[in-house]
């Protein structure tokens, strides 16, 4: 598999566990189990679909990161409208 379908498929992963994470309370155990699952599918699609790469780990963290920001936007713009 390609780099690039890897790391859109952890962006997507994490837009739905971002607009999770953006309806719970801050450092509760909903929230930590939001930003913690992922990293667990994140490391297994990696392992499971690319060989072991350390130049490649920013850019897994910054898909992670985004995915989880665009996720927590989108629910802010779905509960105005």
């Amino acid at each position: 598999m390609s780099l690039f379908l890897v790391v859109a498929l952890i962006f997507l992963i994490n837009i739905l566990f971002g607009y999770w994470r953006s309806n719970t309370r801050r450092f509760s155990i909903q929230w930590l189990m939001a930003i913690h699952i992922p990293v667990a599918l994140a490391i297994g699609i990696r392992l499971l679909l690319l060989e072991w790469n350390w130049v490649a780990i920013p850019i897994f963290i910054a898909a992670f990161a985004v995915g989880q920001y665009v996720g927590g936007t989108v629910r802010g713009y779905w509960v105005k409208a």
